[in-house]
């Protein structure tokens, strides 16, 4: 206690009237070291605060200076959000674009070295490869047989898939009851998260022989367990969660008025969903069915494995076909020459098939467009 009153006497008076409050307890020369110390801790208080008062200041004069009414903050985060969004965009455009320039420029220099006719027109798919020749082979390469296999497993994947997934869809949105609808939707869905790679090899191992072994082998059709049927089975299965989710939430999206409507009137449940939902969901359910086509006719990895490489025109379902994808997995593998035209047209099969599918896509998406603007 003695020591506090000396420290606030020495700041009030000097060290001439501390000594008195002390008496012989302390020694002068401990007790100058010790004010000593307080008298610089004092001082870099002083200068701390002094320091913090000034930068405080500084940044209230910036702060000051820079809110006025010209300044918009609010306006300088949206430009630079729309930036960002139109940077994407720009981004995403430009790689279609390039995508597109890229099968041009390699199907025009194709063109070049065959027959663009005979690709279009022609029935035989038959390249030679020979090594040390540019052209001149007597390939024959009409796109045709391949654009009948990939329609026509496309078609039994579509006949498969569209009614098991459309009455999946109609049941999980009018019949089933929630705790059903949350546990078993997602289950469904899980059969799109499954690789491509693997259902190929479903339909490879599994559901070509089970076909080879019930049906083409008795019926004398051949010993093959590459398909038309097994490969379409396969992609079918593939695209059940496709067609199924998309149905799904365009049943949802038709107005309750519309159901409430049909109940006033006296209609049943069935009667509901048969006269009044299905015909005014009817235009997006068709767009869901066109991208699921898209998406069968651009699929690989099931044909490659299922379907088979012969490349015919034919109707029997038993037999195995090839499609565009195909070939241009097998025309840009090996060690081919790449300026040769039977590598080259590989581009040009990609070309067509960006052309179907990119028209398959726009038709759709105008069709849920013009289905979605019916009822906002």
């Amino acid at each position: 206690m003695g020591l506090l009153m000396a420290v606030i006497s020495y700041w009030s008076g000097g060290l001439e009237t501390v000594l008195p409050l002390l008496g012989e307890a302390y020694d002068v020369a401990h007790l100058e070291l010790v004010l000593h110390a307080l008298r610089l801790k004092m001082q870099f208080s002083t200068l701390l605060l002094i320091g913090t008062s000034l930068i405080a200041l500084g940044f209230a004069l910036r702060a000051w200076h820079k809110v006025s009414i010209e300044f918009n903050a609010r306006e300088r985060v949206e430009f630079g959000v729309i930036s960002v969004l139109a940077a994407s965009s720009v981004v995403a455009v430009l790689t279609t674009v390039g995508i597109v320039v890229s099968l041009l420029s390699e199907t025009l220099h194709f063109a070049q070295m065959h027959p663009i006719s005979d690709f279009l027109f022609g029935t035989v798919w038959s390249p030679q490869f020979h090594s040390g020749e540019v052209e001149g082979y007597g390939s024959e390469l009409g796109v045709l047989p391949l654009l009948w296999g990939t329609l026509y497993i496309s078609f039994v994947a579509l006949a498969f898939s569209v009614p098991i997934g459309l009455f999946a869809a109609i049941y999980l949105s009018e019949y089933a009851t929630q705790r059903f609808r949350d546990i078993t939707k997602p289950l469904l869905e899980l059969l799109a998260g499954i690789p491509t790679i693997v259902y190929g090899l479903f339909a490879l191992l599994t559901v070509g022989p089970m076909l080879r072994d019930s049906f083409t082998q008795p019926l004398g059709l051949g010993s093959n367990s590459d398909s038309v049927l097994a490969a379409g089975l396969v992609m079918g299965i593939m695209l059940i969660p496709f067609v199924s989710s998309l149905s799904d939430d365009i049943i949802n999206a038709v107005p309750q008025s519309l159901r409430d409507a049909s109940y006033g009137l006296g209609a049943t449940r069935s009667e509901t969903v048969k006269k009044v939902i299905i015909p005014a969901a009817l235009p997006g359910i068709i767009g869901a069915i066109l991208l699921a086509s898209s998406r069968a006719i651009g699929e690989t990895m099931i044909v490659v494995l299922g379907a088979g490489a012969a490349a015919k025109l034919s109707l029997n379902p038993l037999e195995g076909m090839a499609t565009i994808t195909a070939k241009i997995v097998n025309q840009l593998t090996g060690d081919t020459e790449f300026e040769s035209p039977e590598t080259l047209v590989a581009f040009a099969l990609g070309l067509s098939l960006f052309v179907i599918t990119l028209c398959l896509n726009v038709l759709a998406l105008y069709i849920v467009r013009k289905y979605r603007e019916e009822y906002e």
